[in-house]
């Protein structure tokens, strides 16, 4: 159910209000009884799924070095 408070409760009592938000519950703010303004949850964000072959390009816009995975030299004392 949707909540309407007024402007100056909107201020004073603004971390409760967003606390109902939170759980999922809209708040209307007025101002002299009327709606101005409109407190919701943010819509989840949206998952971007990786292309199917999403580097492939041009020669020379993605660049490896053929030495990537090799060993860092800070890391050789560490290695068997």
């Amino acid at each position: 159910m949707d909540k309407e408070v007024g402007t100056f409760e909107a201020k004073t009592h603004l971390s409760e209000l967003l606390n109902l938000v939170e759980e999922g519950q809209s708040i209307y703010i007025t101002r002299r009884g009327k709606r101005v303004a409109r407190l919701v949850p943010p819509e989840p964000p949206k998952k971007k799924k990786a292309k199917r072959g999403c580097a492939k390009g041009k020669p020379g816009e993605f660049y490896m070095a053929p030495d990537f995975d090799a060993p860092l030299e800070e890391f050789k004392e560490y290695m068997p």
